[in-house]
């Protein structure tokens, strides 16, 4: 497990952004001055590391609680 004590999955860009209820160009603005570290989607996912590493950088989802 994670420091949020719940399993991360893979995500693509629209359940990223569901997750932060915003839209899927506001997720990206948010996530593009993190690029270096978040790393290249594989295909239209995000891996599990990249979507922690999103979680870490940008805070947890307000329904990840």
């Amino acid at each position: 497990m994670n420091e949020y004590n719940q399993k991360i999955w893979p995500m693509t860009l629209h359940q990223l952004a569901g997750s932060y209820n915003v839209s899927k160009k506001v997720m990206s603005n948010w996530i593009k001055p993190f690029e270096a570290q978040v790393g290249e989607r594989i295909g239209r996912l995000y891996t599990p590391k990249q979507v922690e590493t999103i979680f870490e950088v940008l805070g947890p989802p307000p329904n990840m609680d």
